[in-house]
């Protein structure tokens, strides 16, 4: 053999290497970026549930899962300031702004530490609006300010917007339903305690989820259509923007710079459009609103169609507002609590513990780990229910509940670490304690915010539907049963908000009880479909039922015990206890299908339950 052969073969094989090496790394990299299929757990995570990033990169992830759940915990004081009779009071919407985001804060820390454990991201619940419109369409809870509105009173008689008199009116509307909301979510505690939860989901399928939760977007039209109308080119507009953002451009990332220790300074890209799509969307929408009103383009006559579009007519607020303001519980009063009040807030304390079943399974997948034991599920459930307390106690206005788009950041930032979603929640504690960031979001057009509403509301239905996923719907059974409870979920609470003397039971309790619980839709349009769908014959693929318990379902079968779910600080003394076995909140708890599955230990794939499983019910997932 020649020289120049030698020569030409060894270079040949050092090429040959190379290739097999870079096609080790190529395999090793498409290895580590696969789905486990045992656990279902996502493999190429840059911190995991239970990892600690840098203190920087911390603060930077946790504001932006404050950024992501920004839209959905500020849509629910926006949205019921109105029937709270609040109206001009814009200090004092701004303060129950800046509750929310506290409350938000508070029940996030207590569900990531002591709670399910998993970084979930916990804010004010949509299930509660539509029980609260029907508790204060009462005719003792009517808004005189409303009524002057529509002629029905002189505007001379009322106390100024903003005076202590005022201020006692919307002050105990909110007391009433801090009271309802607190007495009510002792019964999600007492499920969490005593760990019933998947004897509740035993009667409760996708024809009975689909029409409670999509009637809660259904019922709130007429608060979007409202304020959308106020000058719908803006709505409209705000409405394109979140469309552009959120679907056409989600795919784009945005350079950015980035130093580290390691590989000095760099820039990575961030998926800026499929993060904050709503949050760009209002703040575009709310600089064109103030170019436009700087221009004169808006008219300058409060009566005039398109003044509300302006951005001039409430910056009062933010120098009236405090830098600094601490929200404690009873800061309205102290709570009042009515049984009709209580009745009708159950309806969405049921709706939330439902979905928060499939929110930890999406989150657990995402961030790295386990699948939830019946315990983990037990104590988030029941740490909801503490949660929604509190938040009733503070005077918040609304439950908290789980965040399913805070999930998806997860998905896309590859960062699960539960640290991240505390800090995220000590940033919502902290900005709930200043006054003028509350006010700030008081000078938002209120078409840009009809125009959020619009799509908002619209995925909460959608969300609700896709429930259907699960059903035959070539069957006639199911559309009966869909088409059934929709619509009279739609038609009968209207019927009893026109005539609200119509219920006389001879006992004014009774009557207040069956008019709130009868004109909320989510309650009447989920009862008819549990109904029918538990009574009309049909087998269990053709409603959904297997496929549905197959998502609900935990830990069948799964022996292992994971620390991820363990409680901080005080797990060694707990095992050292035998009795806290028999406490379905307990790591030590083993649980009823445990034992009687025992002899059945195949392990369970989770695999394609992620966002399925997680779809977000209370805030938009664009």
């Amino acid at each position: 053999m020649t020289t120049h052969e030698m020569e030409y073969n060894q270079e040949k094989e050092k090429q040959t290497t190379s290739v097999s090496m870079d096609d080790e790394l190529e395999q090793k990299r498409r290895k580590d970026e696969k789905t486990d299929e045992t656990t279902g757990r996502l493999s190429g995570l840059l911190y995991s549930v239970e990892e600690v990033p840098p203190l920087g990169l911390c603060v930077l992830l946790g504001f932006q899962h404050y950024l992501t759940a920004f839209g959905g915990i500020l849509s629910v004081p926006l949205i019921l300031y109105r029937v709270f009779c609040i109206g001009e009071d814009r200090v004092g919407l701004s303060e129950v702004i800046g509750t929310i985001f506290f409350c938000s804060g508070m029940a996030t820390l207590l569900q990531t530490t002591l709670g399910v454990r998993l970084p979930i991201i916990q804010g004010g619940s949509f299930t509660f609006l539509t029980p609260t419109f029907a508790l204060l369409s009462l005719p003792i809870w009517s808004c005189e300010y409303t009524e002057a509105e529509n002629g029905l009173r002189n505007f001379t008689d009322l106390p100024p917007y903003g005076s202590p008199q005022h201020q006692e009116m919307w002050h105990m509307r909110l007391r009433e339903i801090q009271g309802a909301i607190m007495v009510a979510s002792v019964f999600q505690v007492v499920i969490g305690l005593t760990g019933i939860m998947g004897v509740v989901l035993r009667f409760i399928g996708p024809l009975a989820v689909t029409p409670t939760v999509a009637l809660i977007g259904l019922g709130l039209f007429p608060e979007a259509a409202d304020l959308a109308s106020k000058q719908w080119y803006i709505a409209v507009m705000t409405m394109v923007l979140i469309a552009l953002f959120s679907q056409y451009l989600r795919d784009i990332s945005i350079p950015v710079c980035r130093f580290s220790r390691e590989t000095g300074c760099g820039t990575y890209k961030l998926p800026i459009f499929k993060l904050f799509p709503v949050l760009m969307a209002m703040l575009t929408s709310w600089g064109i609103c103030g170019i436009l009103t700087a221009a004169g383009a808006f008219p300058t006559e409060s009566t005039a169609w398109g003044y509300d579009a302006r951005t001039d007519t409430k910056l009062n607020v933010l120098s009236d507002s405090r830098w600094f303001r601490f929200p404690y519980p009873g800061q309205w009063g102290v709570p009042t609590v009515s049984t009709a009040g209580v009745f009708g807030m159950l309806a969405g304390v049921i709706s939330s513990m439902i979905e928060s079943v499939g929110d930890y399974i999406a989150c657990a997948r995402l961030s790295g780990a386990p699948p939830p034991p019946d315990h983990a599920v037990n104590r988030g459930i029941g740490m909801e229910g503490i949660a929604c307390i509190l938040a009733g106690a503070w005077g918040s206005g609304s439950g908290t509940t789980s965040y399913s788009e805070n999930i998806g950041a997860i998905g896309i930032t590859k960062v699960g670490s539960r640290r991240v979603v505390q800090v995220g929640g000590f940033i919502m504690l902290l900005l709930g304690c200043l006054g003028k960031f509350g006010a700030l979001f008081v000078t938002i057009p209120e078409p840009v915010i009809g125009g959020m509403f619009l799509v908002m509301f619209g995925m909460v239905v959608s969300v609700g539907l896709s429930n259907l996923q699960y059903v035959d719907l070539s069957s006639s059974r199911n559309i009966f049963v869909l088409g059934t409870s929709l619509f009279f979920g739609l038609s009968f609470p209207v019927w009893i908000k026109d005539h609200p003397n119509s219920i006389d039971t001879g006992s004014d309790v009774m009557d207040q009880i069956i008019s709130v619980l009868l004109g909320t839709n989510m309650f009447v349009g989920g009862l008819i479909g549990l109904v029918l769908d538990n009574t009309i014959p049909g087998t269990d693929e053709e409603r959904g039922i297997k496929k549905w318990r197959e998502m609900t379902s935990l830990t069948e079968g799964d022996t292992k015990r994971s620390a991820v779910y363990d409680i901080p600080f005080i797990q060694p003394l707990l095992d050292k206890i035998s009795c806290w076995r028999y406490f379905p909140m307990c790591p030590a708890f083993t649980g009823c299908r445990r034992r009687r599955h025992g002899e059945n230990n195949k392990p369970t794939s989770y695999h394609n339950e992620g966002f399925t499983a997680g779809q977000d019910r209370d805030t938009t997932q664009l």
